[in-house]
């Protein structure tokens, strides 16, 4: 099989950290994947592109920091309009 432009758009970016360092001692390799992928979608993608056999495919939704920082805005907004001044979470 050859890869298709479609297995491109999968696979993002390979994850290069301290846990996925330690889990290529292993053999398994981390990659940042479209949202919407599913796991046979992933494995198909990965040994067209990549020319093996894939075992397992193993997936996780990380916390969004996104959605951390929209809920501190929100939190500092709402008490500004309540005349109450915002606190800070990190000492000085």
């Amino acid at each position: 099989m050859s890869a298709k432009p479609e297995h491109y758009d999968l696979i993002k970016k390979p994850v290069i950290t301290e846990k996925a360092t330690m889990a290529s001692e292993n053999g398994a390799v981390v990659f940042q994947v479209a949202m919407d992928a599913t796991k046979p979608q992933i494995k198909e993608a990965v040994e067209n592109i990549f020319g093996v056999k894939v075992k397992a495919v193993n997936t996780t939704k990380p916390a969004s920091i996104i959605s951390l920082a929209i809920s501190a805005l929100r939190r500092m907004f709402s008490t500004r309009s309540a005349g109450v001044k915002p606190r800070s979470r990190f000492k000085p």
